[in-house]
Formats: C-alpha cells, structure tokens, sequence
C-alpha cells in the first residue's frame, strides 16, 4: 500500500492511498477521519494495530486525481511533525554494495589493509559484520545529522543549494520513517524514496568536511510505502535540463540484497541511543546509495531537475535545483 500526504487548494491536509483510476492514471483514494500520517501513526500506534490495516478501515469513496494536485503543488513529505523541531534527518553512508564491477574492483582494494583510507576500512567492517544473525548486534556503521523537519521537502518542490556550496548533487537512497512511541519504542511507519542532496565536491576536500556536505536541504517521497522494505529494489536516477531532456541518467539498486548492513542494524546503531527515543518525535533515515552522477562528472545547474524513479514506490520523486541567493546573516553581539 503506497500512502501519500497532500494540501487541497482550501489548504486542508489529507492523506490518500494510490490507486490506478479508470483510465489507469493514479488517484487518491482519500483516508477519512485522519488529517496526516502522523495522526494516523499515532492511533495505530494507540490501538495496536497496523498502519495498513487502519487506512485500509478508513477508505472512503472521495478520489483526486495525483497529477492535479502535484501539478498544483499540492503534495507534502509522506510524514512530518506540526513542530519541525521534533523531527530528526540523519543517515548512514558506506552502506551498499555497488555494481558488480565496483564490486569486484572494491574487493580488491579492501584486501591490501595496510593501504585502506579510514572511509575503505568502515566499508570493510559493514562487509564482515553489518549482517548479524537475528538477536546479535553488528557493527556500527557510518552515521550524520542533516537537520530537522525544515529541511525536507516534497516531491516537486525545489531544492535550495546553499550560496556558498560548491555543488548540488543528489543522492537516490530510500529512507525509513519512524514516530516513537509513549513508552518510548521507535515504531518503523514505512519506507519512502529520498534524495538526501549533498555537497559532493566539499566533502571531496577532506572527508572530515562530511558533516558540511549534509547539512543540506533534502526530498522524499512522493509516497510512502506501508509494510516490509523488498530485499531487491531497482531504480532509475535522472538529470533532466531546464527543457526537460535526460542529459544523465543510471540505474540504482538498494534493499538488503545490495547492502553490507541489514536495515535492523542500522536502526538498532541509531535509536539505541536515548536521545532519539523521545516520545511523540519523528524520523527519517536514510540508508545510503552506490550511485551518483557527480561520479560521472555532472555537476548539475540551477533549472535543472533530479529524478529518481522505483516502481515500488509509485510515482517518481522530482526537485528542481534553486541556488540560495541571500547572504549568511552576521552575528549579533547582545
């Protein structure tokens, strides 16, 4: 069941499941008696019962059809907090496998210890432990902060790259979406597609500039997947020019099959720390990618637009690039 958070033109927000329509384009089958997902999160987490099974009780007979209201920029993230503040973005990195030739060249360079970068030996480490047998605790894998609930955006919205970046490159990943509960449990709501965006050419400097590189603005959705993460995923990641044109496009994969940490794993080495525990808080995590264009030498220019395209997620996920344009305030002594 794909999920999708949305504004009407009265400004009223809804939630909706995707459907194919009559003439097999998709509509919103509206979700009545719930206002957003984290209010719909929030009974099923009260009433113990599963985020499908409980939009699937409160289906009713309104549909819209999703290109109108994505055209009209009516689409929101698939989650969110009322208070930003109250939403965590972070991910982890060094995380998938790659192609089977990077692979295979990877391989070959994680042998020669002696010679292993800091950034080598971590993948190396999710390689020989990031997979655990059930009830045993893996190795703890790369990890950063992006920001809170104001940094992310939905799918036709731009992304603002920072005056003084040096570039604006996407990163096609597939986040998890978590709110915690009362007592404390994080509770995994679903999954959604997400361009984490990052400044690749700053962290190329000195990988300790990583954290400058993140702390970004990012994008997921447009929906949200209900229910278990596929082992096998596929994608598409495209650069459209200002005319609408593919100027760049390669096929991604992800799921567990295409991983050296399980997805349990990664969760365990986030929320096993109290302070993302916090009741009532949402968060989304992204899992890492193997595919970038800026590894192909795109850098990609204000106008142009990112894709990231997986079926399993239903409609594509689009942000056009803006560049930021005001200057960083000076302090203010007090």
């Amino acid at each position: 069941m794909l999920l999708v958070q949305f504004k009407q033109s009265d400004g009223r927000r809804r939630i909706g499941v995707l459907e194919n329509g009559t003439k097999n384009n998709l509509v919103i089958r509206i979700v009545e008696g719930y206002d957003s997902t984290y209010q719909l999160a929030q009974a099923a987490i009260a009433s113990n019962r599963s985020l499908q099974n409980l939009a699937s009780a409160g289906l009713g007979t309104t549909v819209l059809d999703y290109i109108t209201i994505a055209q009209a920029g009516g689409l929101l993230p698939p989650l969110d907090h009322v208070d930003t503040a109250h939403c965590y973005v972070t991910g982890t990195g060094l995380t998938h496998l790659g192609s089977a030739d990077g692979r295979d060249a990877m391989h070959k360079k994680i042998n020669d210890v002696d010679t292993l970068t800091d950034s080598m030996k971590m993948f190396r480490m999710g390689l020989e432990s990031g997979k655990p047998q059930p009830g045993q605790i893996g190795v703890q894998p790369e990890w950063f902060y992006k920001g809170n609930g104001s940094i992310v955006c939905a799918s036709e919205q731009e992304l603002t790259m920072p005056h003084f970046a040096l570039d604006g490159g996407e990163e096609p990943e597939i986040a998890g979406l978590y709110v915690i509960a009362e007592d404390g449990t994080p509770c995994r709501i679903g999954f959604a597609i997400g361009n984490e965006f990052s400044d690749h050419v700053t962290e190329r400097q000195n990988y300790l500039y990583l954290a400058h590189s993140k702390l970004r603005v990012c994008a997921i959705g447009p929906a949200l997947l209900l229910g278990d993460l596929p082992s096998h995923v596929e994608g598409m990641s495209r650069i459209r020019d200002a005319s609408g044109q593919v100027r760049w496009e390669k096929p991604f994969v992800s799921g567990e099959e295409n991983m050296s940490h399980t997805v349990a794993n990664l969760e365990y080495h986030h929320f096993k720390y109290p302070l993302f525990r916090h009741p009532g808080d949402v968060h989304i995590h992204f899992f890492g990618t193997a595919t970038l264009s800026c590894s192909d030498g795109i850098q990609v220019a204000a106008g142009e637009t990112f894709e990231i395209d997986v079926a399993t997620f239903g409609p594509p996920l689009r942000n056009s690039l803006a560049i930021e344009t005001v200057s960083t305030p000076l302090i203010r002594q007090l």
